[in-house]
C-alpha cells in the first residue's frame, strides 16, 4: 500500500501519472517501485525524457530526448539490477527554478530493460515503462480543468462497422486525457446496445480541439437511436444526449440532434500512485513533497493509497 496527498485522491489521473500544479521555486520527490516480475535477472535503466502534446495525443520522444522538464530531474540511481521477483526503489526529485515560466510541462519517467540476444543473432528486444508527467508551473491556484463535446457524428466503414465520432474542445487550462463510452438506446423495435468504450490515446493540450471515436458492432441497425455520449478526464466529467442515423456502408451520416447535455466537475482531491505494467516489469510511482510547515496548524495530511 502506498501514501498520497489527501488534495488529489479523488482525481482517477493522479493514480496513473504525476499530474500537479507547483510554484516556481519548489521542489517535490517521487518515489518509484521498481519491480522484475520475471524469473530472470534484470538490468533496469531509469531515466527521464521529453514528452508533448501533438494531433491530440501524448507523444513520448526518442530514446532519451530531453526538454526542459527532464532539466529539473535527478533520480537517485540510473540503474538497478534487479533478481528474479525482486524490487526495489528509486528517487526523483523535481526542482523547478525559481524563474521557472507560467505554463505546463509533459515528460516521463523510464524504466527500461533489454533482453539478451539469442544464441548467433543480434537482435535485442528493449521493453520499457513509464510514468507520464503533467506538471503545470505558475504561482497562486491550479488552472481549472474542462472541456466541451460538439458534434457527435455516425459513419459505417465499407465493410458495414458502425461508428461514432465525437468532437471534443479542451476549454480549460491543463491537458486532458479523455476515456469513456457511448450507451444506445430507444433503437429498432425499442432495442439498446452498449455501453462500447471509446478509443484511448487521445490527450488534448489546453485550447486544442480533437476526436474521440468508438467502434460498434456491425450488426447494429442504422435506427434511429438515441445515443448517450459519457466522457471525462479526471474529476471533469461531461455527457451529451443526442438522436443519430447510422448510414449504409462507405457513408458518413448527419450529425446527431442533441437532447440533452450534462456536466459533472469535482473538487481537485488526492492521488493513489499508480502501477503499470508491462512485459513483465512493473513500475510503481508515490510521491512526497518537501514543504515548510505553516506556524500554526498540523501539517498537510497524508493518507494510505485505498483509503
Amino acid at each position: 500500500m502506498l501514501e498520497a496527498p489527501t488534495e488529489r485522491r479523488a482525481d482517477p489521473r493522479a493514480l496513473r501519472y504525476i499530474v500537479d500544479h507547483l510554484p516556481p521555486g519548489i521542489t517535490i520527490k517521487r518515489q518509484l517501485l521498481i519491480v522484475n516480475r520475471t524469473d530472470q535477472t534484470r538490468r533496469v535503466d531509469v531515466y527521464p525524457a521529453a514528452a508533448t502534446l501533438e494531433a491530440a495525443a501524448f507523444r513520448f520522444g526518442e530514446g532519451r530526448a530531453e526538454n526542459e522538464l527532464t532539466s529539473w530531474i535527478t533520480l537517485d540511481e540510473r540503474s538497478v539490477e534487479l533478481g528474479p521477483w525482486e524490487e526495489t526503489r528509486v528517487r526523483a526529485t523535481v526542482t523547478v527554478p525559481p524563474n521557472a515560466s507560467r505554463g505546463e510541462r509533459y515528460g516521463v519517467v523510464w524504466a527500461s530493460t533489454a533482453s539478451t540476444p539469442r544464441a548467433g543473432g543480434e537482435i535485442m528486444q528493449v521493453h520499457r515503462v513509464g510514468v507520464r508527467m503533467y506538471l503545470d508551473i505558475g504561482p497562486g491556484g491550479e488552472p481549472a480543468s474542462d472541456f466541451s463535446i460538439g458534434e457527435v457524428r455516425p459513419a459505417r466503414s465499407p465493410e458495414g462497422e458502425p461508428s461514432l465520432t465525437v468532437q471534443v474542445n479542451n476549454t480549460g487550462g491543463r491537458a486532458i486525457d479523455l476515456t469513456g463510452a457511448v450507451t444506445l438506446t430507444d433503437g429498432p423495435a425499442g432495442s439498446r446496445a452498449g455501453p462500447f468504450p471509446v478509443g484511448q490515446g487521445v490527450t488534448l493540450a489546453p485550447g486544442a480541439s480533437g476526436q474521440v471515436v468508438a467502434r460498434l458492432p456491425a450488426t447494429l441497425p442504422n435506427g434511429p437511436w438515441k445515443v448517450e455520449v459519457n466522457l471525462e478526464s479526471g474529476m471533469v466529467k461531461r455527457s451529451v444526449t443526442a438522436q443519430i442515423q447510422f448510414p449504409d456502408p462507405g457513408q458518413v451520416g448527419k450529425r446527431g440532434s442533441v437532447i440533452s447535455r450534462m456536466a459533472s466537475v469535482w473538487t481537485v482531491g488526492a492521488a493513489v500512485a499508480g502501477l503499470l505494467l508491462i512485459t513483465g516489469l512493473a513500475v510503481v510511482v508515490r510521491r512526497s513533497r518537501r514543504s515548510p510547515r505553516p506556524p500554526t496548524g498540523r501539517p498537510r495530511e497524508r493518507v494510505p493509497a485505498g483509503r
